[in-house]
């Protein structure tokens, strides 16, 4: 916008410079040759008495002398009855254009070398017509006209700096606020609640500021709001968990037992988490240091150890692969928890006793991808599934899991994507970027080579067992 402004102030002053100082320089050219042969007529007007009393060669050149033009001066009197014509001084003009000129008694001017002449009639006491000629150079028709162009040069030039200077200035107190709002709604994007933008500059853009500053406090009691009812909602979940653990521990020994006690004290650390979390004084929205993470093979083999249990007493085959060697991404050890816990939780929830589910972890030079596959039905609207909130229609879904997956995912720079596995049901793929690259175009999925590295290939058929 600054510079946009600056380009039209310039234009404009420069088309009003040019329509001003061009014909103000030509008329100053005109005054000045007309202020050169104003001279010149009175140089001529000073001989023209002398002339209408006497044709004396001598008394004439003393006139001619005592005007101070007798290098530029010449007088023509033509021959009359028992007289030769006189000639005084250098005859510059053509010799038809001085009778033309004492043909039709009119002042006249014409071009010569260096400059004009001034052919002036003036009438004898013997009726004849003589031509007083009065030589104007070319210096004295431009005397001044530089000067005057160089002048009304420097006032356009002058004028057009400081319209530019000008413009800059109410460029500057455009574009800063302007500036300001957009870093203000970059920081509030990133999380920062405290950010807010300076209510100054036009009357458009502070009431810009203003409506963002309102906007931005809204926003910051919402998320208040919402930080006390997670916290709240929560803490009504410790009353049913204390019957849970207490109901636990009257289990007796035994494996499952031992699990069931390990999920009711996972599920109060989390419940906890989730009450520190909401209470802190700002959402933690900062991205895993360097060196945090996790070994998301062993947070797989744990979690399948886990779900075996369930899977055992209903009769479902599982399988992991990609599990032997440690893979360490980005990503928190709870957050991997979570999300596998949702996938492995759909499985069990949304597909018949029996059915088949696996679990893949394929580790490449810049990404983790993990598949998480099963043998069901299958999913009908992938895009569907992956809206947030939406669910499944069964009970007790929210809707949440695939969203927390998704989340997971992009805080990486990578993406989930829902198919059809090799066991003939859903398949679904998180994509977890090692480094801080754009997201994988949509359509793209992942072959193995020999040397274990993974390359993107764009819908490649997947064979069947």
């Amino acid at each position: 916008m600054r510079w946009a402004l600056v380009k039209v102030c310039l234009a404009v002053t420069t088309m009003v410079v040019v329509a001003f100082a061009v014909p103000l320089g030509l008329v100053i050219k005109e005054m000045a040759r007309d202020r050169a042969f104003s001279n010149a007529e009175r140089q001529a007007a000073a001989v023209a008495p002398a002339l209408s009393i006497t044709t004396d060669r001598d008394q004439l050149e003393r006139v001619v002398a005592s005007a101070g033009s007798d290098s530029g001066m010449a007088v023509h009197i033509p021959a009359s009855a028992g007289q030769r014509g006189v000639d005084i001084g250098r005859q510059r003009a053509a010799a038809d254009d001085i009778a033309t000129v004492r043909r039709l008694g009119r002042a006249s001017t014409s071009e010569v070398p260096g400059g004009s002449t001034l052919l002036q009639p003036v009438a004898l006491s013997s009726g004849e017509i003589a031509v007083v000629e009065v030589y104007v150079p070319e210096s004295e028709v431009s005397n001044g006209v530089a000067t005057a162009w160089a002048v009304l040069a420097g006032v356009g030039i002058a004028l057009v700096v400081g319209s530019v200077a000008v413009a800059d200035r109410l460029g500057v107190r455009m574009v800063q606020p302007a500036q300001k709002l957009v870093e203000g709604a970059h920081e509030l994007g990133e999380g920062k609640l405290g950010a807010r933008v300076p209510e100054e500059g036009p009357t458009e853009l502070r009431l810009a500021a203003v409506a963002f500053n309102s906007m931005a406090d809204q926003v910051v009691q919402l998320l208040a709001n919402e930080r006390e009812l997670a916290a709240d909602l929560s803490h009504r979940l410790r009353t049913p968990l204390t019957v849970l653990r207490l109901n636990a521990a009257s289990l007796g020994d035994g494996p499952a037992a031992e699990q069931t006690r390990a999920a009711v004290a996972q599920l109060e650390r989390e419940v906890d988490t989730i009450i520190r979390t909401a209470r802190e004084a700002k959402p933690q929205t900062a991205a895993a240091g360097p060196g945090a993470g996790c070994d998301a093979a062993e947070v797989v083999r744990e979690r399948m150890g886990f779900w075996s249990a369930l899977a055992e007493d209903e009769g479902r085959k599982w399988r992991v692969a990609g599990t032997e060697r440690p893979v360490r991404i980005p990503v928190a050890r709870a957050d991997l928890v979570a999300a596998l816990d949702a996938l492995l939780g759909n499985v069990f929830r949304h597909t018949p006793e029996g059915t088949a589910f696996a679990v893949d972890v394929h580790n490449g030079e810049d990404a983790v991808i993990v598949l998480v596959s099963d043998a069901g039905p299958g999913i009908r609207d992938p895009e569907a599934a992956m809206a947030r909130g939406r669910g499944s229609g069964s009970t007790g879904s929210t809707g949440l899991g695939l969203d927390i997956v998704r989340r997971l995912a992009e805080a990486t720079g990578g993406d989930v994507r829902i198919g059809s596995s090799v066991l003939g049901g859903t398949e679904v793929r998180i994509w977890i970027q090692l480094n801080e690259r754009e997201p994988v175009r949509r359509g793209h999925r992942v072959r193995r080579r020999r040397t274990g590295r993974l390359v993107s290939t764009f819908n490649r058929p997947r064979s069947h067992p």
